[in-house]
């Protein structure tokens, strides 16, 4: 059984479907907790589920790396086996990678390496791409370029809206993170092979 920490910073919308996947017993993922940088809206499914939370807010700290390092106290504390970034909206700082890595790992909504970034939705509709898609990758010291575990990609239709676009790459994103945290339960995807 897999154990995994969950960071958000919105919605939830990945962590709802990873927390619907593991209430299935046939699932080999267990859901430890759930952490944000703020008291996001998401934390709502983790208590649903019964699964424990934990906020931790930069503006509380008094440097960027304080702040992560009480976030990483928080993550290993509960000991995971894997952390996911599922729409969590802050860079973490090196130490916080290299303490975790290659066992984090984050989505995005792109076919990095194009539109990497906090705002790759607006950016590849301004660069009137014709397709996007989503990404999961091991996180490395920069941004969004960490090894590549999974793509999938979407046609971007004319006229579209980056809210819609947006809602359309979550459709995909919610069935591409329960496949991709599946093989890495099962064996089939060894992120410490990924990594090299």
């Amino acid at each position: 059984m897999l154990s995994v920490v969950v960071l958000i910073s919105g919605s939830g919308s990945n962590l709802l479907a990873l927390l619907e996947a593991a209430d299935n017993p046939l699932y080999p993922v267990r859901v430890l907790a759930v952490g944000s940088d703020n008291p996001a809206p998401g934390l709502a499914h983790a208590e649903n589920f019964g699964v424990p939370t934990f906020v931790v807010e930069p503006g509380r700290f008094e440097s960027r790396e304080a702040w992560a390092k009480a976030l990483l106290a928080n993550v290993k504390f509960m000991n995971p086996d894997l952390v996911v970034l599922a729409g969590f909206m802050k860079i973490l700082p090196a130490e916080f990678v290299s303490a975790l890595s290659p066992n984090l790992i984050n989505m995005h909504p792109s076919l990095l390496p194009d539109f990497p970034g906090a705002h790759a939705v607006r950016d590849a509709l301004a660069a009137n791409a014709q397709v996007t898609g989503s990404t999961i990758h091991i996180v490395d010291a920069g941004v969004d370029s960490g090894p590549i575990l999974a793509q999938q990609s979407i046609a971007i239709p004319s006229g579209i809206s980056e809210g819609d676009l947006h809602e359309m790459i979550k459709a995909v994103e919610r069935d591409q993170l329960i496949d991709v945290v599946r093989e890495i339960a099962e064996g089939k995807i060894n992120l410490s092979e990924r990594a090299q």
